[in-house]
């Protein structure tokens, strides 16, 4: 029998209390659904590091209780009045953002992630109203019509979840940086949540795909599952140094610290390296950059034209995350099995049939 904290709430999640990140049930308080508002009944929920990091306090700023979770998808319930583009029914998608100001020159430009004003987190952010956002571990949410995304009915909720943080992650740099060209060489590091939906949206776009990775383990899922056109050891000299100035471009996905001059001189003349991993340092050295005329970018989800543009695509062209479905209950468990990299390669949540 599961304990709930006592009081009037209205929503059902799991959070955190304290820095042990230890998730249990805990019953809180939505707001209303106003005039611009989409209330989700939530059905699915995706893993993402993020959510452990937060749990955990590992930057020394996690309001708890924390409810997390930035991977929604789920269906449509009720519609504030002046709602216009979605009715109850649809199947939509939540991701990383609930709120920024709408009025800057970023969200002007659908860029509401970069908000010059500030954008509000899913969970555990400060929103308009000085309330702290609670994230998907829960039985529903309320949001601005523009936060939400539309899903095809035709595409699976718990395959949609991944998408609204791994997936834009990666899809929206590519975009950004033209690696939709067909015949173009592409580089991934990193084989986990982003590194594989990088590799998916890769050969979709026609691209030749090489994954680079620290452990030989992954060459056959790489090649096999994933469907990569080459493998990489990236501590092999040899390997390394036989794809000398091949590549237009790399995604680089890994969050622990590594090289980057051994990754820059495999770019070819005005080649991109784009990171959307989070190392705690990036050392390279000026010539990487200075003498191929390369270049190195960051990159951070993505804003509400490139995320509906990515769903679509992912539904045109049967793009699916490699995902595990779990019960809420082993939500602790999950999160000691990605601190490992023990996950192939999101878990997703199935909130609808057990979160009650």
């Amino acid at each position: 029998m599961m304990n709930f904290e006592s009081g009037n709430e209205d929503c059902l999640g799991w959070a955190a209390r304290d820095a042990s990140g230890v998730l249990s049930p805990y019953k809180f308080s939505r707001k209303a659904v106003g005039n611009d508002d989409v209330y989700v009944k939530i059905t699915h929920c995706g893993i993402c590091y993020a959510d452990v990091v937060s749990t955990r306090n590992s930057f020394g700023a996690t309001n708890y209780p924390v409810v997390p979770g930035h991977e929604i998808a789920g269906i449509v319930t009720k519609v504030g009045s002046n709602v216009q583009r979605f009715n109850v029914g649809d199947h939509v998608g939540v991701g990383t953002y609930v709120n920024s100001c709408r009025d800057c020159r970023n969200c002007n430009a659908g860029l509401e992630i970069q908000c010059g004003k500030g954008r509000v987190f899913t969970y555990d952010s400060v929103d308009s109203d000085g309330t702290i956002t609670k994230g998907g571990y829960s039985t529903f949410i309320v949001v601005h019509h523009r936060y939400c995304f539309m899903i095809p009915k035709s595409y699976p909720l718990a395959s949609a979840a991944p998408l609204l943080c791994a997936g834009i992650t990666v899809y929206s740099p590519m975009i950004r940086h033209n690696m939709n060209q067909p015949g173009k060489s592409l580089g991934v590091i990193g084989l986990g949540g982003l590194g594989h939906m990088a590799v998916k949206f890769g050969k979709a776009f026609g691209l030749d795909v090489t994954v680079f990775s620290t452990s030989i383990s992954k060459k056959d899922e790489a090649l096999n599952l994933l469907g990569a056109d080459n493998f990489v050891v990236s501590s092999d000299q040899e390997q390394m140094s036989a794809l000398a100035e091949s590549l237009d471009f790399i995604i680089d996905t890994a969050s622990g610290n590594h090289p980057f001059d051994p990754y820059m001189f495999l770019l070819k003349t005005c080649g991109v390296l784009v990171l959307v991993g989070a190392p705690s340092e990036i050392k390279l050295s000026p010539g990487s950059l200075i003498g191929g005329m390369r270049s190195i970018s960051g990159s951070a989800a993505g804003g509400t034209k490139d995320t509906q543009e990515m769903i679509d695509l992912c539904a045109e062209k049967e793009i699916y995350p490699n995902i595990e479905v779990i019960p809420i209950e082993y939500a602790n468990e999950a999160f000691e099995r990605i601190i490992n990299k023990d996950v192939k390669y999101r878990f997703v949540i199935d909130i609808e049939n057990s979160l009650k």
